[in-house]
C-alpha cells in the first residue's frame, strides 16, 4: 500500500521543507539513508528519531527537493515501511551541510518497534572471515539485521533505551556508529569482541567452565556426545540435541516431560534441508526471509524411515517436520562446527513460557540441560521461535514471535487507547493508539501461574512503551478465562467479546474489510451466547453486529475438559446423540475397546442424566471424535494431536467424495446436521475402508458443508477464521469449494488463525463498539479481583 503524502503548497525557490514520517522507520538505517539522500542532492538540514516516527528538515533548491520526496518512497530501505508522510513548507533557516540530529523525546509516541531481524548476509561473512576484526563473533550485526524488539525496554529505539546501553562501545565500534556511511551508522547493538557481549559456558550450578571461543567448542562437544544444551539466544533459550541421535532425543523428551509433541529443528543451511524435505519456492521464500522462522515443511519419503538424518523421535508419525535455519551469528556458528540438524526448542518445561534470564533458567532447566551457553545481554522481551506454515501458496503464522512482533495492524477509524487480553490458549495481547493496532508477540496458554506472570509483564511493558493508560480492557465473555480474570484486575471499564466473532474480526482486521460478510469460525471451544460451547459456527457480519446464520448439529461432551484431552470422550458423545444407550456398547469399535467396562458404565450416565457433559458445537471436537473412531487417536499428549493425525492420514489421497449431511434451513439459526455423515463413516469401518479414505472424505465433506451454507446463506465474502484453518487439508479444499461457487475469500497470514489472533479481534470488537455502537459487545462494567 502507498504512504499516504500530505499535499505540499508550492515549493518556492529556495525553500525549507519538514517532514514527518510514520511507520516502520527505526532500526531499519533510515536515517542513513536520508543522509546519504539528501548529501546526493546537495540538500542541506537534518534528520532524527521522535517518539512518532522520523523527523526531517531540508532545504534547497525546489527541484531537489521534489526529487527527494519521490526518492524517499521508492528507495527506502527494504525493512522501512512508510505508513504516512506529512510534509510542511517553511521559511528557510540558512542550514548548513545535513546531520544526524539527537533523538526527539517529546510528543506522542508513535514509532513502529521493529521485530528481531535474521542476520544479514554482509555479517555472515564477517564472522567467517579470518581477516576481520569480528571473525567468529556470536554478536555481530548492522543496521540491517540483529536484536530490536527483544532488547528495547522503551521508544525511542536509541541504545540508552535498550539492554545494550551497559555495554560502552570501544574506538573502533564508535567511529562505525557515528559515520553515516557506515552500514553499522546507529546500530543500537553494535559492539566486537573488545567492547561486546560474550558468551560463557556454566555447569549446573552456575560455575563458570569457559569463555568465549572455548565455551561454544566445548557446547559443540557437548551436542556431538549426546548431551542437552541450554542455549540463551536471541529471545529467549532453547534446549539443544544433536537431532540424529535417538536416545539424545529421547533424553529430552523424558526430562522435558514432552512425549510425543514435535520438535523443532534448525539445519546449517538451505541444502541440508533439501536434502530431507520437499519444498516449494514459497517454503523456501520464507524460510531465508529476514524473519526466518520455523516453517513446517513434508519430509521427503527416504526421511521419514530410520534411512533419513532425523531421528523419528522428533516428530513421530508426523510426514512433516518444523526448520528452520541459523538466524543469529551465535547460530551459524554452531552449527558450521556441528555440521549437521540439532532439535532447537524451546527453553522451558511444558506448559511454561520461554526463560529468558540466566539465573532462572538454571532454576526451572537444572534436572533437564546438562550445561548451560550464556551470554551477558540482557533480554528485555521474551520472543519464541515463530511458527509459519503455507496453505494455498501463502504463509500463514501460525505462532506470532521472532520476526513478526509486534505486529502492527492499521484499524478503519481510531480508537481511544485500551488493551485486549486474548485467550486462554495460545495467548497474545493487543494494544491500541489511534488509528494502529499492537498485538504482542505468542505468550502461551495460561494455565501455568509462570505464563499468566509473562502475561502481566508482557501487557505492562507493551503498555509502557507506547505510553497507553488504557480506558478500556477488552477480554473474552468466559469468565474463567485467566485472561478475563487479568482483565478484572484494572481500574478501568471492561468490556467482553464472543470467541468466535473475535476469530472473524481479526482477519477481518488484518485484511482492511468492511461488512458485509460471512466468518466461518471453526476451532475447538469458546462460550457462546447462548451459554453452550461453540465451535462450529456461521456468523454474518453486519454494520454494528453479527448474526449466527448457522452452526453444526450439537452433541454432548462425557466430561466436560477431560473429553478435550481424551477423543474417545468426544468420539461416545457423537455417537450417543444419534443411538443413545446403544453407543457404549458398540464393540465391534477400537474406541469401545479403549474404555474400562467401568468407565463406559460412568460415562453413559453422565450422558443419560446430562451431568458435567456440555453441549457443543465445535468442529475441533468433531475432528477428535472421528480421529477417535477410526481408531487414530483416543487419547492426547498436546493440543491438536488428534486432528493432526487425521489430516496427515489424509495426506496422501488427492481426491475423495463426499460424505452426505442435511442443513435444516427450517431451524433459526440453520443447523449441519452431521448424522448421515457419521452413519456412513461407521458403515465405511465395517466395510473395511481405510482410516485414510474416510479422513480424506470427512475433510471434503466439511469444506462442502462450508460451501453449501455460505450459498444458501448468500454472502459472497467470506472470512475462514479459528484453529481448524491451520489445516492445510480443511483449508485448501474449502477455499476451492467456495471458489467453485463464486466466493471471495479470506485467510490470515500475518496474524494467526488460532486464539493468537483473539486479541486483534477484541481490538476490531472495541473499535466497532466505539464508532458504530457493536450491539454485539458488552460492557462497560468495572470488576476488581
Amino acid at each position: 500500500m502507498a504512504p499516504k503524502v500530505a499535499s505540499v503548497t508550492e515549493i518556492d525557490q529556495p525553500s525549507r521543507l519538514r517532514l514527518g514520517i510514520r511507520g516502520t522507520v527505526q532500526g531499519v538505517g533510515f536515517r542513513p539513508f536520508i543522509y546519504r539522500l539528501a548529501n546526493d542532492l546537495d540538500l542541506n538540514g537534518w534528520v532524527r528519531n521522535s517518539l512518532g516516527g522520523v523527523q526531517i528538515e531540508l532545504e534547497g533548491d525546489k527541484n531537489r527537493l521534489r526529487q527527494f520526496l519521490d526518492r524517499v518512497v521508492a528507495e527506502q530501505p527494504s525493512l522501512a515501511h512508510i505508513d504516512d508522510m506529512k510534509v510542511d513548507d517553511l521559511t528557510p533557516v540558512g542550514y548548513s551541510g545535513f546531520n544526524v540530529r539527537v533523538s526527539d523525546r517529546n510528543g506522542e509516541t508513535d514509532a513502529v518497534i521493529l521485530p528481531d531481524i535474521a542476520t544479514c548476509r554482509d555479517c555472515r561473512e564477517e564472522i567467517f572471515d579470518p581477516a576481520n576484526r569480528r571473525y567468529r563473533y556470536p554478536f555481530t550485526n548492522c543496521t540491517n539485521c540483529g536484536p530490536r524488539y527483544s532488547i528495547v525496554e522503551s521508544l525511542p529505539y536509541d541504545r540508552a533505551n535498550t539492554t545494550m546501553r551497559r555495554f560502552s562501545m570501544c574506538d573502533e565500534c564508535r567511529r562505525e556508529y557515528e559515520d553515516p556511511r557506515n552500514r553499522r551508522f546507529h546500530a543500537q547493538p553494535n559492539g566486537c569482541p573488545k567492547c561486546g557481549p560474550h558468551l560463557e559456558l556454566w555447569d549446573k550450578k552456575g560455575k563458570a567452565l569457559a569463555g568465549h571461543e572455548q565455551a561454544l567448542s566445548q557446547a559443540c562437544d557437548l551436542i556431538r556426545a549426546g548431551g542437552i544444551l541450554a542455549l540463551k539466544g536471541l529471545g529467549g533459550f532453547q534446549l539443544i540435541v544433536d537431532a540424529t541421535n535417538d536416545d539424545a532425543v529421547r533424553r529430552l523428551r523424558d526430562r522435558k516431560n514432552r512425549p510425543e509433541k514435535p520438535f523443532a529443528l534448525m539445519y546449517p543451511d538451505l541444502p541440508s534441508v533439501e536434502n530431507d524435505c520437499e519444498l516449494t519456492t514459497t517454503e523456501k521464500t520464507v524460510l531465508t526471509s529476514c524473519a526466518s522462522p520455523i516453517v513446517l515443511l513434508k519430509r521427503k519419503p527416504y526421511a521419514e524411515t530410520t534411512q533419513g538424518n532425523v531421528s523419528h523421535l522428533v516428530a513421530p508419525d508426523n510426514p512433516y517436520l518444523g526448520v528452520m535455519l541459523p538466524y543469529t551469528p551465535l547460530h551459524y556458528l554452531l552449527m558450521a562446527d556441528l555440521g549437521g540438524p540439532i532439535v532447537a526448542t524451546s527453553g522451558n518445561m511444558s506448559d511454561e513460557p520461554i526463560g529468558t534470564d540466566e539465573h532462572d533458567a538454571l532454576a526451572r532447566l537444572h534436572r533437564v540441560a546438562d550445561l548451560f551457553l550464556v551470554h551477558d545481554r540482557p533480554i528485555a522481551q521474551h520472543v519464541d521461535d515463530s511458527i509459519v506454515r503455507i496453505l494455498a501458496d501463502r504463509p500463514v503464522v501460525l505462532r506470532s514471535a521472532r520476526g513478526y512482533a509486534p505486529t502492527v495492524i492499521d484499524l478503519p477509524e481510531p480508537v481511544s487507547d485500551c488493551l485486549a487480553v486474548g485467550a486462554q490458549l495460545k495467548n497474545a495481547i493487543g494494544i491500541t493508539r489511534g488509528r494502529r493496532a499492537f498485538v504482542s508477540q505468542h505468550i502461551g496458554d495460561l494455565d501455568s501461574k509462570l505464563t499468566f506472570d509473562t502475561l502481566g509483564t508482557t501487557a505492562g511493558s507493551l503498555m509502557s512503551m507506547y505510553d497507553v493508560n488504557p480506558g478500556r480492557v477488552v477480554c473474552d465473555q468466559h469468565p474463567d478465562y485467566q485472561s478475563t480474570r487479568f482483565a478484572c484486575t484494572f481500574d478501568a471499564p471492561r468490556v467482553t467479546v464472543q470467541h468466535h466473532y473475535a476469530h472473524v474480526l481479526s482477519c477481518m482486521a488484518e485484511h482492511g474489510l468492511e461488512p458485509l460478510l460471512l466468518g466461518v469460525a471453526f476451532d475447538g471451544t469458546g462460550l457462546g451466547t447462548d451459554g453452550t460451547i461453540w465451535g462450529g459456527e456461521f456468523l454474518r457480519i453486519n454494520d454494528n453486529s453479527f448474526e449466527r446464520v448457522a452452526h453444526l448439529r450439537c452433541f454432548r461432551l462425557p466430561g466436560g475438559d477431560a473429553a478435550i484431552r481424551e477423543p474417545r470422550r468426544s468420539a461416545l458423545g457423537l455417537l450417543y446423540e444419534v443411538f443413545g444407550d446403544a453407543a457404549v456398547s458398540m464393540d465391534d469399535l477400537s474406541l469401545a475397546r479403549s474404555f474400562r467396562k467401568s468407565e463406559l458404565k460412568t460415562i453413559k450416565k453422565m450422558l443419560g442424566r446430562e451431568i458435567n457433559s456440555p453441549l457443543t458445537s465445535s468442529a475441533g471436537r468433531l475432528f477428535d471424535a472421528i480421529a477417535s473412531l477410526v481408531g487414530l487417536c483416543h487419547k492426547m499428549s498436546f493440543e491438536g494431536q488428534a486432528a493432526m493425525k487425521l489430516e496427515f492420514a489424509a495426506l496422501n489421497i488427492r481426491s475423495a467424495d463426499t460424505y452426505e449431511f442435511d442443513l435444516d434451513t427450517s431451524a433459526s439459526p440453520f443447523v449441519i446436521d452431521w448424522e448421515p455423515m457419521l452413519r456412513q463413516i461407521l458403515g465405511d469401518l465395517r466395510s473395511s475402508v481405510t482410516p485414510a479414505m474416510i479422513a480424506a472424505k470427512f475433510h471434503q465433506t466439511l469444506a462442502e458443508m462450508i460451501a453449501t451454507v455460505a450459498s444458501r446463506v448468500g454472502e459472497r465474502k467470506i472470512v475462514l477464521a479459528g484453529g481448524c484453518f491451520q489445516n492445510r487439508y480443511l483449508t485448501e479444499r474449502a477455499l476451492a469449494s467456495l471458489e467453485h461457487h463464486g466466493c471471495e475469500v479470506y485467510l490470515h497470514e500475518r496474524v494467526p488463525p488460532n486464539d493468537g489472533g483473539i486479541a486483534l479481534g477484541q481490538i476490531m470488537a472495541a473499535c466497532r463498539r466505539q464508532h458504530k455502537g457493536d450491539k454485539n459487545v458488552s460492557g462497560d462494567s468495572r470488576q476488581n479481583s
